[in-house]
């Protein structure tokens, strides 16, 4: 059975938070756009593990050029030896409207 946890968002914590996650034996260890970049915490944490997985539970799609997003997961991927899993989410109205000032 795979168990999965969150890393900190914080990046003086992130690499400390992975480590954490994968000397415990957890499968993964994921970020969530929530107030920060998801992706930064993931840099830190594939620099510092090298058995576990790492992902984004949730990245807004729409706040991002595609392309960005790709050049983004793509690094990650390479970064991180093939460890990183992308997961979207296209957000809430407000969300997109109020918090990235972008039409719906």
């Amino acid at each position: 059975m795979k168990v999965d946890g969150g890393i900190s968002l914080n990046l003086h914590e992130a690499a400390t938070s992975a480590r954490e996650a994968e000397n415990a034996g957890y499968s993964g260890a994921w970020t969530a756009e929530t107030s920060h970049d998801p992706f930064l915490p993931l840099l830190l944490a594939a620099e510092h593990t090298s058995k576990v997985e790492l992902g984004t539970s949730i990245a807004v799609a729409f706040a991002r050029s595609p392309m960005t997003l790709a050049n983004t997961a793509w690094d990650l991927q390479a970064y991180s030896k093939g460890r990183f899993i992308l997961g979207l989410g296209s957000q809430i109205q407000p969300h997109i409207t109020k918090r990235f000032s972008m039409p719906w």
